[in-house]
């Protein structure tokens, strides 16, 4: 009964794919990404990630932007740029940005008056859909006044 078990758990393992590789690739994509947070904006200490088995697949992530500061969101699936398109919405799905509109720039910078929640969708860009982990990275840096 045990070796039966065994078998089945190695085959569910095998079918499933390997959970640690998978870790692995994201790591390596999230550090590809976090060159875009520079060294003035302080990252929020958060890796947003999601695993997108096609471009039909979107990856929500929710977050707060506060007024008077300056945010940078890195957005990365892939070894190389351009390969993740992102776009931002406020409370009521009302679109603030996307980076479809920029050739699906890697990262933007974005500043806020006031306080606002926000949902950032990510998805993979049919035409160059890289490595299907989605990877999102954000800065901060505090507006001078």
């Amino acid at each position: 009964m045990k070796k039966v078990l065994a078998s089945t758990l190695l085959a569910a393992l095998f079918l499933v794919g390997n959970p640690f590789k998978a870790n692995a690739q994201c790591d390596t994509i999230a550090s590809v990404c976090a060159k875009h947070i520079i060294s003035s904006f302080i990252s929020d200490g958060q890796q947003y990630r999601s695993l997108l088995l096609n471009p039909d697949e979107t990856a929500e992530f929710k977050t707060t932007f506060f007024g008077e500061t300056v945010y940078r969101i890195a957005a990365c699936s892939g070894l190389t740029d351009g390969n993740l398109i992102f776009n931002i919405y406020d409370q009521d799905r009302n679109i603030i940005f996307t980076n479809k509109d920029y050739k699906n720039a890697p990262y933007w910078d974005f500043k806020t008056k006031s306080t606002v929640e926000v949902t950032i969708e990510a998805k993979l860009d049919p035409a160059n859909s890289g490595s299907g982990c989605a990877v999102l990275l954000i800065g901060f840096k505090q507006s001078k006044k």
